[in-house]
């Protein structure tokens, strides 16, 4: 039965449009509707709307806690107003730029009835209007044919199945062509800026008879797969995997597949590269990201060498300074890094990395060369600021991300034309950094900025596609050294000499009541209510851990009784139970509750912040973690702490927050806790292998606990399989056709 059949209807004229959000179609509007015989407020996806216009709606009556009666919008039909005062109230509203209250009672008196035939068709008519001009005119026809192609589209693509904010999001991405452009190929909805499922382009196409075998829909599977797999880490994949991926996908034989493939790398549309033998398939980006990272890495360490002079004299003064001995391996990392141009230095907890960077950036300064210190993540940027005693930033603030460029692809300042004032750059937490972002760095140094890369080869790689730490040490083409003894006083901590123990396959040590590790055996809910209860009241109770700031559960998997979904549910009960003194909204089945602990879930360039310091700016990344500080129910709004910078999220951005009393080990990457829990019982298969428990481990500072089976451990210490990823940088770099 059609749903609309069922819904009770509601039309009438609006008077007060009492909110508006433009991007997604969501406002709040008075009608005035004969029928009901007062004001009626209607919410849901209405937008653009306007004073004066008539509504035909379908939906329901609901009543809200707050603001009582309102009327639920389904599906909206408009209806341009068709009397000359409603004309001239929609006029009034503003909606068309250049025309406001005298200049719209001179258009209507003018024109009456006709006034929306002239703008639409005759704006050189509507030039001769008092206060009016040419310019003018043709801006306002322009707009009046965009808001009505914007509802067309909404209203056609709703038969689709698609909701009003998407639909303004493809037209605003396409323009007038948008209806013709998915009705001809419904799988553009697979690509920017929607990236729907395929499964569901798919529905579409078929409710339009579209055949299996069109190419149309083969290229969309072929693409679709490649996209799906940039989440899995691989910025390519192999041809077999993937032509065999995308049978899986589409149901259609092998041989239209590779006929279609063959095709759409000759149209530029796909790229291959081609090593041992092997013909690993790219999207165009991805692969004129990894060809750029390539020629920088080369053409920096092919360049004329500059070096500081005398470097073993300099090691031996500042070790004389600071009343140090370096270890023979930080002392030829300190050399490699002063006489090399690019330079990778890796090495676990403990074995002096800190020491070595600071010693680094102490020699440069003293040469008189700019150091810039980054990191991938905000938390990661601090940390290396705190061991430093120098400013650091993220990746995206060193590069600053630029909010004018009117593009939907992430934009920086500093560019191919506008290069970062630096000479040398130090970028921490290298495994965490993904192709893109690195692509982005290199785009704005220098051609002889030095580059030092400093990270954990042994740790979980990028969340986002590549490997590129391991691309470049890997290819021989960097210099690398690795830190690996652990010195006298790290040794001591339990989770140091543990988090080497797992690295050399061995289990953990357990601990004393003086340690900083302990192992404690559990499964299933008794497990998650001794979590809890660590949480809440044991480590609080004994070291003074605050539960939001200092203790972090990490988890390896989302989902089950210890994954991270259902400990939230149970830790935000016990944590941040509900009170009347405590607003909450809750949006996509989420409570967001004054005072939860919060995770940015992706990189978003648009949220807008206040530091402090009381300086503006916009910009939310991945794996941020802060605090919900202010709940305005009315507004649908939040506001959110991280560090120095309180975020507000409107409506729309709410669902890229996740509760984060419990994240997963992938999302901790860069991260440090004072006190770490991770539950190790009911791992999936999948994901019992060493660099999962290695990374988690290494997130504590001070205190950490494992709880759940010993035999899970064993397990994830045994299995040494590395995190496998498609690329080609390594073959890339040794490429010399790429030169």
């Amino acid at each position: 039965m059609n749903t609309l059949e069922t819904a009770e209807r509601l039309s009438g004229v609006v008077e007060t449009v009492i909110f508006e959000n433009t991007d997604t179609g969501y406002a709040v509007v008075e009608i005035a509707s004969e029928e009901a015989g007062e004001l009626v407020t209607a919410v849901g996806e209405l937008a653009p709307v306007s004073e004066g216009e008539e509504l035909d709606l379908w939906g329901a009556y609901t009543t809200h806690p707050q603001f009582g009666v309102q009327f639920k919008v389904k599906h909206c039909q408009y209806r341009l107003p068709n009397t000359q005062s409603a004309i001239l109230q929609y006029l009034c509203s503003g909606i068309l730029p250049g025309i406001g209250p005298i200049t719209a009672r001179r258009i209507v008196d003018a024109f009456g009835n006709d006034t929306f035939e002239v703008i639409d068709l005759f704006p050189e008519k509507l030039a001769t209007i008092k206060g009016m001009t040419y310019t003018k005119a043709c801006k306002a026809s322009l707009e009046f044919k965009r808001i009505f192609g914007v509802r067309e589209a909404i209203a056609v693509l709703a038969k689709l199945g698609l909701t009003a904010g998407q639909a303004i999001e493809l037209y605003r991405h396409m323009g007038p062509a948008t209806l013709t452009a998915v009705q001809d190929n419904p799988y553009i909805l697979c690509g920017s800026p929607l990236y729907f499922p395929f499964e569901e382009a798919d529905a579409i196409a078929q409710s339009m008879q579209l055949s299996l075998e069109a190419f149309s829909r083969i290229k969309a599977g072929i693409i679709y797969v490649l996209r799906h797999n940039l989440n899995n880490g691989h910025t390519c994949l192999p041809a077999d995997k993937l032509v065999a991926a995308t049978q899986r996908l589409t149901e259609v034989s092998a041989e239209p597949i590779e006929q279609c493939l063959n095709q759409t790398i000759e149209d530029s549309d796909l790229m291959r590269a081609t090593y041992a033998q092997t013909d690993f398939i790219y999207l165009p980006e991805y692969f004129t990201a990894e060809i750029y990272i390539a020629y920088r890495i080369k053409n920096l360490m092919s360049m004329p060498l500059y070096k500081l002079e005398h470097a073993d004299v300099k090691i031996d003064v500042l070790q004389a300074e600071d009343n140090i001995v370096y270890a023979p391996l930080q002392r030829k990392a300190i050399a490699e890094a002063l006489t090399n141009n690019a330079f990778v230095l890796t090495g676990g907890p403990g074995t002096g990395k800190t020491t070595t960077v600071n010693a680094i950036i102490r020699l440069f300064e003293q040469n008189g060369d700019r150091v810039a210190l980054a990191a991938p993540t905000g938390r990661a940027a601090k940390r290396l600021a705190e061991l430093t005693g120098r400013k650091a930033q993220t990746i995206h603030r060193l590069l600053e991300v630029d909010y004018k460029s009117g593009t939907e692809q992430l934009r920086f300042v500093h560019n191919d034309s506008n290069l970062l004032k630096c000479d040398v750059v130090i970028l921490d937490e290298m495994s965490m950094v993904d192709t893109t972002i690195f692509e982005s760095l290199l785009h704005a140094l220098k051609p002889a900025c030095k580059l030092i890369l400093v990270g954990d080869s042994d740790q979980l790689p990028s969340v986002g596609a590549g490997n590129i730490l391991r691309g470049i040490a890997d290819s021989g083409c960097v210099p690398v050294v690795c830190l690996k003894e652990i010195f006298r006083q790290a040794a001591q901590s339990l989770i140091v000499s543990n988090a080497h123990r797992i690295v050399g396959g061995e289990m953990p040590q357990n601990g004393t009541r003086e340690d900083d590790y302990f192992f404690i055996e559990g499964s299933g809910a008794p497990c998650q209510k001794f979590i809890c209860d660590l949480v809440t009241t044991r480590l609080p109770n004994t070291y003074k851990f605050s539960p939001l700031e200092d203790i972090q559960v990490l988890c390896p998997t989302k989902m089950g009784l210890l994954g991270t979904e259902m400990l939230n549910a149970a830790l935000q009960a016990a944590i941040n139970p509900p009170q009347k003194s405590k607003p909450q909204l809750t949006s996509m089945g989420q409570v967001y509750r004054l005072g939860d602990k919060v995770m940015q879930t992706k990189n978003n360039y648009d949220i807008p912040f206040v530091r402090d310091e009381g300086e503006d700016g916009a910009g939310a990344f991945n794996g941020d973690i802060g605090v919900v500080e202010q709940v305005d129910v009315k507004a649908s709004t939040l506001k959110v702490r991280f560090d120095d910078r309180v975020y507000t999220y409107t409506s729309e951005f709410i669902k890229q927050l996740e509760i984060a009393y419990a994240v997963t080990i992938h999302k901790s990457q860069g991260s440090e806790f004072n006190a770490v829990i991770i539950p190790v019982a009911e791992v999936p298969r999948r994901l019992c292998y060493r660099n999962l428990l290695y990374t988690g481990v290494t997130r504590a500072k001070k205190l950490l606990v494992l709880c759940g089976s010993a035999a899970t451990v064993h397990t994830m210490v045994q299995n040494d399989r590395k995190t496998l990823r498609y690329s080609c940088l390594k073959e890339f770099i040794n490429d010399e056709s790429f030169a």
